[in-house]
């Protein structure tokens, strides 16, 4: 069992990083900039080493300290908790799945707040497919050739190394991880996106070009089913929570400020308690927040636990409820900031520099269903109901 992270350093080095996210959201949405003070603060603080075992200098947190973490960041600003969810994505990934080598380089600096990793995934023509791409690593002597381009990177251009979704280009093709140094690559760009919401995430095409040693390959070389493995224990239910985490906690954010000028009766919102409809609404935004976050705990706890006893996450029921969760989060947290707007009324709910950025909020979150489509997962699950027979609801097992 890894030692316990220092509570109070990750407590005050959160503290710090929501600060400067929440001071900066503004300025980050307004210049679709990405957020350099709080991420500096996750350099200086440690904050990078989230998900870095103790053994390795970091913080030594797991998938319930990456919830509150991220969580409590997104409130002040989503894009710096989405950079930070994705990052520790990263980081959990090579701390499971890479080599003693790899980690014990790679995980003291990440630590040390030297790297900040970028996920390279996405791929024309896969539709989004995690399973799907085509071939970007060639075997060539004693490593390996990439040329991989993604047309969308989170960070890209600001990334110290990146961890690459490539398809070894062998027979049969494999899909395999690995992981990059930026300055051992080449690194070409493209278009940035000009997007509606999530601004601060700074998406851009990318290209990276180079050679990639056998150490830094994650997964056995010659096992075929070693990135479908990855991506079911760690790389997806890393994203499934980190992300529902962070889009509850921009609206549980928001909901908590609305809550305090609607009970202290402020004109900036149109609020009256004594309206069935008004309370009605302000209750109905607090179910929905309630069954997110309900769901997000149970399936963090699941998680953890199966870990802790060995047992694999791939199995049907774990399967669907991870998806669940992303799409259960992805369209409630929507909903809710929506209702929000209405119960602010045009001043505080519509206007871009209201007292509680709800404008911002709907934009952001617009994207959330989008980021790896609800309607795939929900076609996953639909296959997976078939193999569980039983109906495994939480609490069965």
């Amino acid at each position: 069992m890894s030692p316990a992270p220092d509570r109070t350093a990750l407590d005050a080095a959160t503290d710090e990083v929501a600060a400067l996210a929440a001071e900066h959201a503004a300025e980050v949405d307004e210049r679709a900039e990405f957020p350099t003070a709080a991420v500096a603060a996750m350099r200086r603080t440690g904050l990078l080493g989230l998900m870095v075992p103790v053994e390795y200098s970091g913080l030594g947190g797991d998938l319930r300290d990456l919830v509150r973490v991220v969580g409590r960041i997104a409130g002040g600003c989503l894009s710096t908790g989405l950079v930070l969810a994705m990052h520790c994505q990263q980081v959990e990934t090579i701390a499971r799945h890479a080599g003693a080598a790899l980690r014990a380089r790679l995980l003291p600096e990440v630590a040390e707040g030297r790297r900040y990793l970028a996920s390279v995934t996405t791929e024309d023509g896969s539709g989004g497919h995690l399973f799907q791409g085509s071939a970007s690593l060639e075997r060539t002597g004693e490593g390996w050739t990439l040329r991989r381009a993604a047309p969308i990177v989170t960070g890209g251009r600001r990334a110290d190394g990146f961890l690459v979704k490539a398809v070894d280009a062998g027979t049969p093709p494999r899909t395999r991880l690995c992981y990059v140094d930026r300055e051992r690559v080449s690194v070409g760009y493209g278009q940035t996106w000009r997007a509606m919401g999530m601004r601060g995430t700074e998406n851009t095409a990318l290209t990276l070009t180079g050679r990639v040693p056998d150490d830094q390959m994650l997964g056995e070389t010659e096992d075929s089913t070693a990135f479908r493995e990855i991506a079911l224990e760690t790389f997806a239910p890393s994203a499934h929570l980190g992300w529902s985490a962070a889009w509850l906690g921009a609206a549980r954010a928001a909901f908590a400020a609305l809550v305090r000028l609607a009970r202290r009766g402020d004109p900036a919102v149109r609020f009256d308690r004594k309206s069935d409809l008004d309370v009605h609404r302000l209750a109905g935004v607090r179910t929905r927040l309630e069954v997110v976050a309900g769901y997000l705990s149970g399936v963090v706890d699941e998680v953890l636990t199966l870990r802790s006893l060995g047992r694999t996450l791939d199995r049907p029921a774990t399967q669907i409820r991870l998806n669940t969760l992303k799409v259960i989060a992805a369209r409630e947290t929507l909903a809710a900031a929506e209702e929000m707007m209405t119960i602010a009324g045009l001043r505080t709910g519509y206007l871009r520099d209201a007292p509680v950025p709800l404008e911002r909020l709907v934009r952001d979150l617009h994207s959330a269903s989008l980021n790896y489509d609800d309607r795939r997962l929900l076609a996953a699950n639909g296959a997976l109901c078939l193999l569980d027979t039983a109906v495994t609801l939480p609490g069965d097992q």
